[in-house]
């Protein structure tokens, strides 16, 4: 059986923190059980799934492994990103020490090869041409090019020529005003087949799907997918 590959973000797991999701709205109500019924009716074992920030809302280590570990027994691969809203996630070396399984993998300015796939990710940032874009989202943006750079010369490591490269960045890697930034300019001169990202929510617009310059650009906002994962391949 071919290998799936599903995405989701911005699951915002509170079960240490008092962060009812419902203040949201109404569809929030009982989020994670709609999504833990349709990953279970749909992911197997051997499928990968691309989770793309904004995991937990706990502000240290151990109270995210407990909301971590609600993830633990769900079936596939799961790769992780850091969201702007994971304060807890400190320190790859003792995140990864301290996975709930090895069905975990954190990236963190480094890839991970999974069957037929390159995965590199790194949380990214507002881009340029977004409101109220300052000159300190300009230093973050910056920064956070930089770790994507890093991260695909760790991804050149692992390829070898047929393997299809997949890019998560927490944020939007362009904004509806600005479509080239580093971020697309790396996933186009880098190969990456897909790029999925979150970040967005409510009655914001944002297409859930896009190609531009050959990248099939995948919003996986939990609330915007009706609380369903997303399939990729």
């Amino acid at each position: 059986m071919a290998m799936n590959i599903y995405a989701i973000s911005d699951l915002h797991l509170s079960n240490t923190a008092d962060k009812p999701m419902d203040i949201f709205g109404g569809n929030w109500e009982g989020h994670f059980e709609k999504i833990k019924s349709d990953w279970l009716e749909n992911v197997q074992e051997d499928d990968v799934v691309l989770i793309c920030g904004d995991i937990s809302w706990a502000m240290k280590l151990s109270d995210a492994l407990v909301d971590l570990s609600a993830l633990a027994d769900l079936p596939g691969k799961k790769v992780f990103i850091r969201g702007n809203h994971d304060y807890w996630w400190n320190g790859i070396t003792k995140l990864r020490d301290s996975a709930p399984n090895d069905s975990f993998v954190f990236l963190q300015t480094d890839s991970v090869k999974i069957g037929e796939f390159i995965f590199v990710g790194s949380r990214g940032w507002t881009c340029p041409g977004s409101p109220d874009f300052t000159e300190q989202d300009q230093k973050l943006y910056l920064r956070e090019a930089e770790r994507f750079r890093l991260a695909f010369l760790d991804a050149e490591k692992l390829f070898t020529g047929s393997e299809k490269k997949i890019a998560l960045i927490h944020y939007p890697p362009f904004s509806l005003k600005t479509e080239e930034t580093l971020f697309t300019e790396m996933f186009e001169s880098n190969g990456v087949e897909k790029a999925v990202f979150g970040h967005i929510h409510g009655a914001a617009y944002f297409p859930l799907k896009t190609v531009r310059n050959g990248v099939e650009y995948v919003l996986s906002s939990c609330d915007k997918l009706g609380f369903k994962l997303v399939k990729i391949y």
